[in-house]
């Protein structure tokens, strides 16, 4: 169960930090307004609470493991929300950044 909800952590706090810098792109560069930029804020303001409720208390850990899974989650969210299709090359990159998080998370320690 402590890999599934850290797993399950990991993916929430993607989906804020990658939503918010999408909304506060799309209000800024887009010219959507105020409005996106501010509901952009908000979710990377939750998102920096979410890597406190990972089981492991090692910030840097967390945070080291947290970059591979933002990789592999800006490329999805780059083909759900704007049509984006990565190559081979970045398919390689993000699984091979996701099998860093395995190691660095989930590697059997003392």
């Amino acid at each position: 169960m402590g890999i599934a909800r850290s797993a399950a952590l990991f993916v929430l706090a993607a989906v804020l930090e990658i939503g918010g810098a999408w909304l506060v792109w799309q209000g800024f560069r887009e010219s959507r307004g105020w409005m996106w930029i501010g509901a952009g804020v908000l979710a990377l303001g939750a998102y920096g609470f979410v890597a406190t409720f990972q089981p492991d208390g090692e910030f840097g850990r967390v945070l080291a493991a947290y970059g591979g899974v933002f990789v592999a989650g800006s490329l999805a969210w780059g083909m759900a929300a704007d049509g984006y299709r990565p190559d081979r090359w970045d398919v390689a990159g993000a699984l091979v950044c996701l099998l860093g998080v395995a190691l660095i998370m989930y590697a059997p320690r003392r």
